[in-house]
């Protein structure tokens, strides 16, 4: 059951509203928590104890912390002064032993699931270049899904209750729920429990606009990903299974059509999972915020996959860039060249950790570290040079804030985002370094007419496509410019928004791409 399929768009959430709808206060978030635990047990069966032990460690361990940090403050209301400081010491090393302890066991079936097998074959590797006759068997197991999420959400909960940003929370069945809340489970975003814990636990009725809200939103997601990811599909798989047969052309092309497939998928999940949020009145902030607008990379970052990046931004690179041996070692150096090459130095560090982890945690492969590590170099020399560019635009009267320049900026990052994701996709580095070397060494038009439209897509398919991007590219702008479009239509007659509504459903029926010939994209990021 996936969140684009029929089981759960109209037969488990439709089941699970009703429920939720009719069932006493009390009741509704206990109801939420079972629903979660049915549809997280109907993906991955007995996996569900993972989940389960994740909770419960995070909840046991949040309330070790809690008690900690009482006691600390009832023994300082006591002491001197002077006293004081040694005190907090010693009880901030207690929390930390708990917390690393915490993080340690969860981190530890991440590792097992999804990076020791990679690691056993890197080891196998070395063992083999080095002569010796050894190899490590690896094993044949299923993740549980959402592992990479949920892990990551888990982190940020008892780190928030380490740094006493939150209060952990006394009722274990709300820790459950914030973990295993069903619409997120899967593909994130990754929440924090501030933001979502009084919400999930309200039990609020369903109101007839939060109804109508949340399914418009799902229609959307719908919309994204059977009218445009399905249909590049066919195209992407093979251009990247069988790249030596096709020119520069079609594999630009393979790459800019599975840039296009990853976002109204992902995009297209994320308005499913808010839609549904939404239905419950639980706010989940956006995970997109039009990327394709950005100007640079760092800044395409900040509007991909929201959620992850502050994640990485709170939890990795604030502690990396202030911790004690980075402090040491950019205090060296603004010695010797000054505040500019310090801080320079110190958020080089930062960002190698978290684009190291940000590469890893896409997967285990070397094509998802090059990817990390790729962005990591990019967005390094946008910092470098941002000053250099900046001074040649005002010796050269150049306004970077005029619309021509904008679009320029936008162009190349684009373009940057496009080989990113071809190497993100590319089943390994080979496959990756051949389609951007044919790319740039045998790019010609003339594959345009004897390849591309023989790679499963004909003109009608191009046109739909076409015609769809340009209505997610005029909602996109609107968003850009503030315009809550469902506010605006929510205020038009009746007969008008349902006409509106009915219209989206024909469109996913009549220009989905459904059978023979299509290849369904699978959730790309329920792997993750």
């Amino acid at each position: 059951m996936t969140y684009f399929g029929i089981r759960y768009v109209f037969l488990f959430l439709p089941i699970v509203v009703l429920l939720y709808n009719f069932v006493p206060k009390k009741i509704k978030p206990l109801l939420l928590l079972i629903a979660s635990y049915v549809f997280f047990y109907i993906k991955s069966k007995k996996l569900i104890v993972f989940l389960i032990l994740s909770s419960l460690s995070i909840y046991l361990a949040g309330l070790m912390i809690k008690k900690i940090i009482h006691k600390r403050d009832e023994i300082i209301r006591e002491v001197t002064k002077e006293e004081k400081k040694s005190i907090k010491e010693k009880f901030k090393n207690k929390k930390k032993l708990v917390l690393v302890l915490t993080i340690v066991f969860n981190v530890a079936f991440l590792f097992y699931f999804k990076y020791l097998n990679f690691f056993f074959k890197v080891l196998n590797g070395i063992f083999s270049v080095s002569g010796l006759d050894m190899t490590l068997k690896l094993f044949k197991h299923l993740a549980p899904i959402g592992i990479s999420f949920y892990t990551l959400q888990a982190i940020s909960y008892l780190v928030d209750v380490y740094n006493e940003k939150i209060e952990a929370d006394e009722n274990p069945l709300k820790v459950m729920l914030y973990l295993a809340f069903f619409p997120t489970v899967m593909e994130g975003p990754i929440t924090r429990f501030n933001d979502v814990k009084d919400k999930i636990w309200a039990g609020c009725k369903v109101k007839y606009q939060n109804l109508c809200f949340g399914y418009q939103r799902i229609m959307f997601g719908l919309f994204k990903k059977y009218v445009i990811a399905d249909r590049l599909n066919i195209f992407v798989k093979l251009t990247f299974k069988h790249y030596m047969d096709y020119s520069g052309i079609t594999l630009a092309l393979g790459a800019i059509f599975y840039t296009i497939l990853l976002y109204m998928e992902f995009s297209g999940t994320m308005d499913i999972v808010i839609g549904t949020a939404e239905i419950f009145d639980i706010k989940i902030k956006e995970n997109f915020k039009q990327p394709f607008l950005s100007k640079n990379i760092s800044e395409f970052w900040s509007r991909w996959h929201i959620s992850l990046g502050l994640w990485f931004k709170d939890y990795i690179f604030y502690p990396v860039s202030l911790s004690k041996g980075v402090k040491n070692l950019t205090s060296n150096i603004r010695k010797k060249w000054g505040n500019k090459v310090s801080s320079l130095i110190m958020g080089a560090i930062a960002l190698f950790a978290v684009w190291s982890l940000n590469g890893l945690w896409h997967g285990a492969g070397y094509t998802f570290i090059v990817f990390g590590y790729y962005h990591f170099i990019l967005i390094l020399l946008g910092n470098i040079f941002e000053p250099t560019i900046v001074k040649v635009c005002e010796k050269n009267n150049i306004d970077r804030k005029s619309g021509f320049y904008k679009t320029i900026q936008i162009i190349k990052t684009t373009i940057l985002v496009f080989i990113g994701e071809l190497i993100f996709r590319a089943p390994n580095l080979t496959v990756a370094f051949g389609m951007l070397k044919r790319i740039f060494t045998k790019f010609s038009l003339n594959g345009f007419k004897t390849e591309v439209l023989t790679l499963g897509l004909d003109i009608s398919d191009f046109i739909i496509v076409l015609l769809a991007l340009v209505v997610i590219i005029i909602i996109s702008l609107l968003r850009e410019k503030d315009i809550n479009i469902r506010e605006k239509i929510s205020t038009k007659p009746i007969v008008f928004r349902w006409a509106l509504f009915y219209a989206l459903i024909i469109a996913i029926i009549l220009f989905g791409a459904f059978g023979p010939g299509y290849a369904p994209v699978d959730p790309i990021y329920a792997d993750f």
